[in-house]
């Protein structure tokens, strides 16, 4: 999928509407933005961004993202993340693989390094048209998750309704992953986002609830935060897969079967993460000015 087939490359010089492309990771989906042509994008703010990932009045999008020039020489452009209320993350499984699907076709590649807040990540194309992203270590201290107050993350002391005694884990961004029998029993529209804001997750938390299908299936239901209940979330399973294996569940390599279909989750012996999963692009368009706050 080149650039000048999803919009960017038909852009000409003097026009007052933005490119961007709408993409999606298992319904997970995103508004592409290349901050390396549009420099305006490279200043958004929160207001824009949440302007523009509004489903009514916006785009809409579960996280917005703009691609820029990388910081890193080992990088081949920078991805920038904001959620659906425009405030910006770390990191983005799903988006991690489009972008890296978008920079694959840019430069005739199979492997891409992208660079986030959260470090670097390593991507390459499978020839079946999935990607698998190295995720990086996953970290488990709770100093990382973060944590308001010294826990063992294998059982972190929080309890609401039918959840409780979560894993934590960080991929990026902080997760809390509840086991139960059967997920999709849950009401995590209404346990999700006040489990987001508990006073033991200073910086919030992503809300997993997952049950075992087998020693390697897993099934999750996600509550991101920021955004809601969304159909996939790559950090999350990442953090599943991990969560799982530490609790003995599983092994170390499992699908997730997510609402909008399945990633596989590999964690590797020298604690790396590996992600796999499809690319779908959905269209292409130009952003009116109105959404920024120009007119």
């Amino acid at each position: 999928m080149a650039l000048d087939a999803v919009c960017f490359g038909h852009y000409k010089q003097g026009m007052n509407n933005i490119p961007f492309v709408k993409m999606h990771g298992l319904g997970n989906d995103f508004v592409v933005f290349d901050g390396r042509r549009d420099p305006a994008m490279l200043d958004l703010d929160n207001a824009s961004a949440a302007r523009i990932a509004d489903r009514k009045t916006g785009v809409g999008c579960d996280q917005l993202i703009v691609i820029e020039p990388p910081r890193d020489r080992d990088a081949d452009a920078f991805m920038r993340i904001r959620n659906n209320d425009g405030g910006e993350v770390g990191a983005c499984g799903n988006a991690a693989r489009c972008i890296a699907d978008i920079l694959m076709t840019e430069l005739q590649r199979r492997d891409v390094t992208i660079q986030t807040v959260a470090g670097l990540l390593e991507a390459n194309g499978l020839e079946d048209g999935r990607v698998t992203v190295d995720m990086g270590i996953a970290r488990l201290d709770w100093r990382d998750i973060p944590l308001a107050e010294a826990a063992d993350t294998n059982h972190i002391p929080v309890a609401l309704g039918d959840l409780r005694d979560p894993v934590g884990v960080n991929v990026g961004n902080p997760h809390a992953v509840f086991f139960v029998e059967n997920a999709e029993r849950i009401d995590i529209e209404k346990l999700g986002p006040v489990l987001e804001h508990h006073a033991m997750f200073p910086e919030r938390a992503n809300i997993e609830v997952c049950h075992i299908i087998s020693p390697d299936r897993i099934r999750m239901r996600v509550w991101e935060r920021g955004v809601g209940v969304t159909r996939a979330c790559g950090t999350g399973a990442c953090a599943v897969g991990v969560a799982a294996a530490r609790r003995g569940l599983t092994g170390r390599k499992v699908d997730i079967v997510l609402d909008g279909g399945e990633l596989t989750i590999e964690w590797l012996p020298d604690e790396h993460v590996l992600m796999t999963g499809p690319v779908s692009t959905s269209f292409s368009g130009f952003l009116h000015p109105s959404l920024l706050g120009l007119h």
